[in-house]
Order: structure tokens, then sequence, then C-alpha cells
């Protein structure tokens, strides 16, 4: 390791992005996260800035990314700026000598992530994370292993979806032109889930379709606000993705494994605790409201893992390649939409 930093020492971070996620990533590093210390905040936005300074306690903050990223006092960066960037900022933190943490997805185009792959590579001491953090939810985690140890003999198909509460804002309406559509921004947790589950194999073919319920300002960027997918995967195992922007009820996050000898069901009903109300009403229960109250803990989680990991202490079981080809499959899902063909990779 070419850092002057002691393993008894906090790992020094500098983060970027201050919006919803990264707000939230901030929190957990400022308050939540063992061995971390949060001494840079990098925004365009001043409102962002004073707020990182007075509520964080970020000693220093800055509009520069390049100020951030060459200075002397931070051993790792974490990104959570719009995805266009984050090719060209993770390796301009590589090379700066960093630890670098990259949002998901890595990069839209396949091939800038493999650029970041091949600067990571050239820099085997630098530990380079992509934030996949459903693998690091106490369920998901709990599935993965179960699945391993034999539970539901070989599992051959994942059934998973995301779907958020709509926005009648249209959030994600102006947002659509950064995010890479409906696919690329939803479901390539799901994509990253169904390859964890199925044993990381390559895509064979992909088919995807869509609809605009409500939002119809998405035609203007070629994008759906309910979209559909399957994906072959090499030795016969399938996935099937669904992703929405207009859930009525809440926030819900689910995923079906199904084996030869069983099924996992991971997420069932976006329960916020376990408490069913039964009245004259009906029967009910609360649901998880967004991404952050359902993966709040799993966000600690990961983001521990990452800490761990650069300081020596623990390493972590998933690769860069592992962000590419979710980015290679989440990419030909988008093309099928927008052409209505099956995509042959």
């Amino acid at each position: 390791m070419n850092h002057s930093y002691s393993t008894a020492a906090p790992l020094r971070m500098g983060i970027a992005g201050l919006g919803r996620l990264g707000r939230r990533h901030a929190e957990n590093l400022a308050f939540h996260v063992r061995n971390a210390q949060l001494v840079w905040a990098c925004s365009p936005v001043p409102a962002e800035l004073d707020e990182a300074r007075s509520q964080l306690g970020i000693a220093q903050v800055t509009s520069d990314f390049a100020q951030m990223v060459q200075a002397p006092d931070v051993d790792a960066i974490v990104l959570v700026t719009p995805t266009d960037l984050h090719a060209q900022q993770a390796i301009a933190a590589l090379e700066a000598g960093k630890h670098v943490f990259v949002e998901k997805p890595l990069a839209l185009d396949v091939a800038d992530c493999e650029r970041v792959e091949a600067v990571a590579a050239r820099h085997p001491d630098r530990v380079a994370m992509v934030g996949f953090v459903r693998r690091f939810d106490a369920s998901y985690r709990r599935a993965y292993d179960d699945m391993r140890q034999g539970s539901i003999g070989r599992p051959f198909l994942v059934r998973s979806q995301t779907c958020d509460m709509n926005d009648p804002s249209g959030f994600f309406v102006r947002y659509a032109a950064q995010s890479g559509g409906i696919f690329m921004d939803c479901s390539v947790h799901d994509i990253d889930l169904a390859r964890w589950m199925l044993g990381n194999p390559p895509a064979l073919r992909a088919y995807a379709s869509g609809t605009i319920a409500i939002h119809t300002g998405l035609a203007a960027q070629g994008d759906v606000d309910n979209g559909l997918a399957i994906v072959d995967f090499e030795g016969g195992g399938r996935a099937m993705f669904y992703a929405s922007r207009t859930f009525a009820h809440g926030h819900e996050t689910q995923t079906e494994i199904i084996g030869t000898a069983g099924k996992l069901l991971i997420g069932h009903g976006a329960a916020r605790d376990r408490l069913v109300t039964s009245d004259c009403h009906g029967v009910r229960h609360a649901s998880t409201s967004d991404f952050f109250e359902r993966f709040g803990d799993a966000f600690i989680q990961e983001m521990q893992a990452f800490v761990a990991a650069c300081r020596g202490e623990a390493v972590l079981d998933m690769r860069l390649s592992d962000a590419t080809e979710a980015s290679r499959i989440g990419q030909a899902i988008s093309r099928s939409l927008r052409s209505g063909q099956v995509e042959i990779f």
C-alpha cells in the first residue's frame, strides 16, 4: 500500500455529490461507520457545502473535484455524482492514489466501465467498489448463503423487481436524460442480484418492453415508467425483471429465486414492520416509503465493508467486472426496449 495512514487510524474520506443519496452516505460516514472520518466534501451547490460544514462537521469543502481528489489528507473517495461522471472521476481517484467507492451503475457505457477496470488493474493496491447495496441487506445475504448451502437445489430462475412509489413531481422525468432510463436506474440492482444468485453466468440474449402509464414526459427520452425484461444466461439460467415508477402504496423491492428443490422469496409485500392491522377497513400493514427506508441498514453495512477493505481488514467478494456486466445487460435491455427486438450478446 502506498498510503501513509496507519490501520490504527480512521480512514480519511472525501465525498463527491451531496444530493438525495449523497447526503445519506455522508451522514452514515460522519456518524455511523466505524473507522472512517469524513474530512472532505465536494458539490457544485453552495447550500449543500454549507450544510456539510455546519451539520456534518466536515472541515474542508469545495466545488472543485480535482482539489479534493489531489488532497494529501484523503485516503478514499466516495462518488455519488451523476452517472456520466462516474468513470472519469473513478479513474482520477485511482490515479491519484485513492481508494474509490462508486454508486451504481459504474457507467452507462460498457467501454467506460472497461476503462475503469483497466486502471484499477494497474493499481491493485487500491480498492475500487461499486454500490450494489442489496448484496449487503441481511435478507438477501441470508438467501444467498442458504442457496449456496443447497437449500433450494440448483437455482435456475430469478424474478426480481424494483418498484418506486409514484412521485407526482416527476423528479425522475427530469433526471431521465442522465439516468440512462428505467432499466439502468432501477433494474441494474436486480440484474446484479440475478447474476450473483445464478453464479455470475454470461448473458446470451435479452428482450424488453414497457409502457408509460402516468408520466408522459418520459416519451421524449425514449423511456417508460413501467418496464419488463427477460434475460437468458449461459447454462440455462433465466431472469425476469420488472421496474415501475408508479406504485401507489410505497416502494416495493422483491426477488424470487426458484430452484430444483424449492424457492426463496425476499421482500414480499413491502412490509415496513411486522404489525398487521385488522379492522372494519380490512387487513393491512404499512409499506416502506422508499429505498432509503428499505435498505437503510444495508447502506451502512455496504460502506463498512468498503472501509474495512481499504484498511486491509477484509476482502470484497464483488468485482468491478460484475458492475461492467450489469451495465452491459442493462444497456442491452434498454436497446431492446427502444427497438422491440431481441438483443444478442
